[in-house]
């Protein structure tokens, strides 16, 4: 039996890789054409990371970030993919999101993340406390819930902007445990398949066979994030794809590299061992011409049966990468 396979809707995860040679305003600069380009090719969202203390990426201020692109795009929506909780107040997170929904109503997404994005001793940097606050994330998204829900169902701490906001909030995790909370809370939750692929799997299973219906959603709803390098030809994405490769080989040798150019080959710049890892470690990985990213997109789509698909794509060239996600989108469109 044929299983039909159907367009989902497509959206971006932009970390705001820094490349080599570059200054942090061209960065900057690279993240607004990119979130024009993917706005006028129809993509749902285009979403900014947390991290801190990583050269490579500077999407530690995200909230600001997400703020410049939605003051230079129209309609796409623009989020959190996703702001890590345990580094702020719920109160202070309602406060900054509010503000944006203020501004810019009915185009704000807040994705939310258990894990500090960075290393501990720069957690304990960002919230001046020795308490480990990941172990708070249910209690804390459940808090900053309210503070977005009417004046009437809140106590004596508002969040002004925030209450009565239109914020929808998403569970982001690469486990299993993220499932579960998602699921209990009734809300939509994405999974980073683009660097943590191992439980992919089993945690769809749990949140689909888990959710409970909520005021916020009445059913299941699974976005996954993953790695995209398409081009014209399948030689010139496997040549472009060294630049992830290399992004990822900076992870696993806990090196602070800029976003290199590409190579034609990766011989000699990694080892076996660490070539392994990496694969590993990006195992959902698109690469190819159209033909080749439609055969794995098929494939994909039909284990998974996502409802959305967020594509991540590290590549130096900045046409080259706005070319892969036209790629892609041609490629779902005729689905």
């Amino acid at each position: 039996m044929t299983i039909e396979i159907k367009p989902v809707p497509l959206s971006v995860l932009d970390l705001v890789a820094v490349l080599e040679g570059q200054t942090h305003k061209e960065a900057i600069g690279d993240m607004i054409n990119l979130a024009r380009h993917t706005e006028q090719l129809g993509y749902q969202r285009y979403w900014l990371t947390e991290h801190h203390n990583m050269p490579a990426v500077i999407s530690s201020a995200t909230s600001i970030l997400i703020g410049h692109v939605l003051e230079n795009t129209e309609s796409i929506r623009v989020g959190s993919g996703g702001i890590m909780l345990p580094n702020h107040t719920p109160l202070v997170v309602a406060e900054q999101f509010g503000t944006l929904e203020a501004i810019y109503p009915n185009r704000v997404d807040l994705g939310l993340g258990r894990a500090p994005g960075t290393d501990m001793r720069t957690a304990h940097a960002l919230r001046r406390t020795s308490q480990e606050t990941a172990f708070a994330f249910p209690q804390d998204v459940v808090e900053l819930q309210n503070y977005f829900k009417s004046i009437d169902q809140q106590g004596m701490v508002r969040a002004f902007p925030g209450a009565d906001a239109n914020v929808p909030i998403y569970i982001l995790g690469s486990s299993t445990s993220s499932a579960t909370l998602a699921a209990r809370l009734g809300l939509p939750y994405v999974f980073a398949a683009h660097f943590a692929p191992t439980q992919l799997e089993q945690a769809l299973h749990i949140y689909r066979n888990q959710f409970t219906p909520s005021e916020y959603l009445s059913e299941p709803y699974v976005m996954v994030c993953v790695n995209v390098v398409a081009a014209d030809t399948n030689e010139e994405a496997k040549k472009l794809s060294t630049s992830t490769d290399r992004f990822y080989l900076n992870v696993v040798r806990r090196t602070e590299e800029l976003l290199k150019p590409p190579v034609d080959s990766m011989d000699g710049v990694w080892n076996s061992v660490e070539e392994s890892a990496v694969r590993s470690m990006s195992a959902y990985s698109f690469k190819g011409d159209k033909s080749a990213i439609e055969e794995q997109l098929k494939k994909f789509l039909g284990t998974f049966h996502v409802d959305e698909l967020i594509a991540v794509t590290y590549i130096y060239d900045q046409q080259a990468r706005k070319r892969s996600y036209e790629l892609l989108k041609e490629v779902v469109d005729n689905l």
